[in-house]
C-alpha cells in the first residue's frame, strides 16, 4: 500500500515536472521573441507602423445625379449585388453531397436567373450545357479544396434577389450571417439612366479607370465631370482601445446634382420626328437641336443614325463641323445690313452669274427679301463684296467681331467651333495668293461653302437674330444642387449684342420668306397655326477617302424659329440622305412637325387644341388586358371615351423577355412585370409612355425597371 501511494507521489511529480517545464519554455520563446522583436528588429517594426500609420486611404465619393428641367432623373446611382457562395467554406465542406438537393437548386437558378438569355426556349443541347445542372456539377465533382470560392448567381441584382436565392432549396439550410454563412454579397454602385438611351450622347456615360474611380467619358457626365464626382475623402489608421480601425480625417463630399435644360416631352417629340422624317428619307443620319430663344436653353438635342439597317442615336453631330450651304446667308445678309452696304429689306441687288456660279432663279436683279426667298448664291455674294472686296481677310474679321469662333462652352463634349479660312495675300509658307483665288474663297464663304460650321452654331445666330441680336449662350446646364445649396446659373450672352434691334429685325422679316414667299424654298414649311421663319441649306459631302464631293448624297438643313411674331423658340434639322429629295421635304419638316405639336399642346402661348380640348371633349383610357373600356366609361358616367390602343404585352417577344407595357395604366404595368419577377418603379402619374428595360431585352428576375407615366 506505501509502495502504490509512494508511485503515484512520483507520477504526480513527474506530471507537474513537464507542465512546469512547458510553461518555462514557453516563457523563454515569449521572452525571445520580446527581446529580438524589441532590440533587434525594432527599427524594421516601427518602420513598419510608420508606414501603416502615415498611409492615407481615399475615400471615394458618391456622384451626382444628372436632372431633367422638371427634376426627373435622367442620370443616378444605383447601389446592386453580386451574389455568390462560397464553395470551399466549412459548412458547405463538412456538408454530405446531396445530387437530389443540388438539382434542385439548378431547377430554381435556370427559371429565375438563368445562364443566357431566353435559355429554357433554345435547343436542349443547348439548355443541357448553358443550364445551371451543368455548371454546378462541374463544381461539386471536383475535390473540396479545389472549389470556387465565388461562384456568382447574380450580376447587379437586388437584395431581394439575395434574400430569394438564399430560400432555394440546397441553400437555405445554411444558417447563419456575414462569414458564418456561404452564400454571400458584394455591393457595388452603379450608374443608371431611367430614361435609356434618350439624348444619349447629351448626357453622356461614365466609365472606370485603373483607380476605381468613376468618371465622365461623354456628353455633361464628362464636361461636368468636376461637379458630377464630389470630393474624394481620406481616413489613416489610428490606435484605438478596441484595437487599430481606421480614422477619417476628412469625409466625402457627394458631388452635385446637375439640373439641366432638357425637357423630356420635347426631348421625346424630337427624337421620334426626327426619326420619322430619316427612315422616310432613308437618311444615314440626322441630328436636331431644340433651343429656347430668350435664355439659350437647349430643350431637346437628338441625333439619329442608320447602324447596319436599324436607326438608334450615335455620334453627336450637333457640335461636330459640317460645311453648311445656303443657311449661312442670312448670317452673311445679318453683317451686311449692319456695316451698311445694304440699307432696306427692299434693297437691290444684281444676281447675274458671278464668280464661277449662276443664279437659276429669275429674276436677274432681286430685293434682299428675294435673295433669301429663293437663296441667290450670287445676290449674297455680290453684297459682301460691296464691303469686302478690297481685302477679303476682313470678313473673317467682321465674323470674328460677333464671337463667331468662341468656344460655345454648351455643355456638350467635343464641341467643335466653326473653321473659315482667313484669305490673306500669303499663305503659312509666303506663297502669294491671287486676288481672284481670295474672291472666289470670298464669294463662296458668303453663302456657305468653302467653311465647317457646328449646327449648333448655325442655329445660335438665328436665335440671335430672333431673339433682337442679343447672343446667348446655348447651353444645357441650368442649376446646381447639393446639401444646403441651390444654385441657378444666370443667362450668359456671348456678345450682349452681335447685331442692332433694327438689323435683327430687317433679317428677321427676310427670313419669313422662304416659308411664306411665292417663290420660298421652304413653302412645304408653312402652316397658317404656327408662323415658322427660316431658310433651306444643301451642301455635298466631301468624299470619305478624299477626291471631291459625293454628288450621290446630300445635306439637307432647315433652321428658324417660331412664332414668328414673338419667337419663342429656334431650331435647327440636318440630314445627310441620298440625292433626289430637298431640305423643304426633310429637315424643314421636323421643324415644322415639332411647332405643330408644341402649339396642339398650348406650348407657344397659344390655347392647347391637344390636351384640354380632348380631354374635355372625350375622356381617356388607358390601355386594358381585359377589353372592358366600354363598361368602365359606362360606370363612370362617360357618353364615350378614347381607348389607348396597345399590343399584347408579350406580342412578338420571346419567352423569358422584358414585356411591352406602353399605354397601359399604373397598376395594370405593374401587374404584368411583377408577374414576371420584376421590381418596378414610378415616375409622374397617368399611362405608361416609356419604360427604362425596353420590350425584348433580357429579363432578369428581379431587375428593376423605371416606369414614365403621363396623363
Amino acid at each position: 500500500m506505501a509502495s502504490s501511494n509512494k508511485n503515484n507521489k512520483s507520477t504526480i511529480l513527474f506530471r507537474y515536472g513537464l507542465i512546469t517545464f512547458g510553461f518555462l519554455l514557453f516563457a523563454a520563446i515569449v521572452v525571445t521573441r520580446l527581446v529580438k522583436t524589441t532590440m533587434f528588429e525594432a527599427a524594421d517594426w516601427n518602420e513598419r507602423a510608420r508606414r501603416d500609420f502615415s498611409r492615407i486611404d481615399t475615400i471615394k465619393p458618391e456622384r451626382g445625379d444628372i436632372l431633367a428641367n422638371n427634376g426627373n432623373i435622367l442620370a443616378c446611382n444605383l447601389k446592386v449585388y453580386d451574389v455568390k457562395v462560397d464553395l470551399r467554406h466549412n459548412k458547405v465542406q463538412r456538408r454530405k453531397l446531396n445530387w437530389a438537393s443540388i438539382d434542385s437548386l439548378a431547377d430554381s437558378l435556370d427559371r429565375y436567373y438563368p445562364r443566357r438569355k431566353n435559355l429554357l426556349s433554345m435547343h436542349p443541347d443547348t439548355i443541357r450545357k448553358y443550364s445551371w445542372h451543368a455548371r454546378l456539377k462541374r463544381e461539386f465533382e471536383k475535390e473540396p479544396g479545389k472549389r470556387t470560392r465565388a461562384l456568382r448567381f447574380i450580376k447587379g441584382g437586388t437584395m431581394q434577389d439575395f434574400e430569394r436565392i438564399k430560400s432555394f432549396p440546397y441553400l437555405r439550410d445554411f444558417k447563419g450571417k456575414g462569414f458564418r454563412n456561404p452564400v454571400y454579397v458584394e455591393e457595388r454602385n452603379v450608374r443608371i439612366y431611367p430614361y435609356g438611351r434618350m439624348a444619349y450622347r447629351s448626357i453622356g456615360r461614365v466609365n472606370e479607370n485603373e483607380r476605381g474611380e468613376f468618371h465622365g467619358y461623354s456628353g455633361l457626365e464628362k464636361d461636368l465631370d468636376t461637379l458630377l464626382y464630389g470630393k474624394e475623402g481620406y481616413a489613416k489608421k489610428v490606435t484605438l482601445t478596441s484595437g487599430v480601425s481606421n480614422w477619417i480625417t476628412q469625409p466625402t463630399r457627394r458631388g452635385y446634382n446637375v439640373q439641366t435644360t432638357i425637357d423630356i416631352d420635347l426631348q421625346d417629340m424630337l427624337e421620334e420626328q426626327l426619326l420619322q422624317i430619316c427612315r422616310d428619307a432613308r437618311a444615314e443620319w440626322g441630328t436636331a437641336i431644340l433651343m429656347e430663344v430668350a435664355t439659350g436653353e437647349i430643350k431637346a438635342i437628338a441625333n439619329i443614325e442608320n447602324i447596319n439597317g436599324e436607326y438608334g442615336e450615335a455620334l453627336n453631330r450637333a457640335v461636330r463641323g459640317f460645311e453648311p450651304g445656303s443657311v449661312m446667308k442670312p448670317i452673311s445678309l445679318m453683317i451686311a445690313f449692319e456695316d451698311g452696304l445694304v440699307k432696306s429689306v427692299n434693297d437691290v441687288v444684281d444676281c447675274s452669274p458671278f464668280q464661277r456660279t449662276s443664279d437659276p432663279h429669275a429674276p436677274g436683279v432681286k430685293s434682299m427679301k428675294q435673295v433669301i426667298e429663293m437663296s441667290s448664291n450670287t445676290g449674297i455674294a455680290r453684297v459682301i463684296f460691296r464691303g469686302y472686296a478690297q481685302d477679303p481677310s476682313k470678313f473673317y474679321d467682321r465674323l470674328e467681331s460677333i464671337g463667331f469662333f468662341e468656344p460655345m462652352h454648351s455643355g456638350i463634349a467635343a464641341e467643335d467651333t466653326p473653321h473659315v479660312r482667313k484669305l490673306l495675300p500669303q499663305d503659312s509658307r509666303g506663297n502669294n495668293i491671287t486676288m481672284t483665288s481670295r474672291h472666289l474663297d470670298l464669294a463662296r464663304q458668303a453663302y456657305g461653302y468653302n467653311t465647317t460650321i457646328p449646327p449648333l452654331y448655325t442655329l445660335a445666330y438665328y436665335n440671335a437674330i430672333a431673339n433682337g441680336g442679343k447672343l446667348v449662350r446655348p447651353h444645357l446646364t441650368k442649376r446646381l444642387l447639393a446639401e444646403g445649396m441651390d444654385s441657378t446659373l444666370k443667362i450668359d450672352y456671348i456678345r450682349e449684342q452681335v447685331c442692332s434691334p433694327e438689323t435683327a429685325k430687317k433679317v428677321k422679316e427676310c427670313l419669313r420668306e422662304p416659308v411664306w414667299g411665292e417663290h420660298g424654298t421652304a413653302r412645304a414649311v408653312r402652316d397658317e397655326r404656327v408662323m415658322i421663319a427660316g431658310k433651306t441649306g444643301t451642301a455635298y459631302p466631301v468624299h470619305e477617302h478624299g477626291g471631291g464631293y459625293d454628288t450621290s448624297r446630300r445635306r439637307y438643313a432647315f433652321a428658324g424659329f417660331f412664332p414668328y411674331d414673338n419667337p419663342k423658340y429656334s431650331c435647327i434639322a440636318l440630314i445627310l440622305a441620298p440625292s433626289g429629295t430637298s431640305a423643304n421635304r426633310t429637315s424643314g419638316q421636323v421643324v415644322k412637325n415639332m411647332a405643330l405639336k408644341m402649339y396642339s399642346r398650348g406650348m407657344l402661348d397659344n390655347a392647347s387644341t391637344f390636351t384640354e380640348k380632348r380631354l374635355e371633349d372625350l375622356p381617356i383610357l388607358a390601355a386594358s388586358r381585359h377589353g372592358n373600356a366600354a363598361a368602365v366609361g359606362r360606370s363612370l358616367g362617360f357618353a364615350g371615351a378614347k381607348t389607348i390602343k396597345t399590343e399584347d404585352p408579350h406580342h412578338n417577344i420571346a419567352v423569358r423577355a422584358m414585356p411591352n407595357v406602353m399605354g397601359f395604366d399604373a397598376p395594370t404595368a405593374v401587374k404584368i412585370l411583377e408577374e414576371q419577377g420584376v421590381n418596378v418603379r414610378l415616375q409622374g402619374s397617368g399611362r405608361v409612355v416609356s419604360q427604362s428595360l425596353p420590350p425584348g431585352s433580357e429579363l432578369r428576375k428581379g431587375a428593376v425597371v423605371t416606369l414614365s407615366l403621363k396623363v
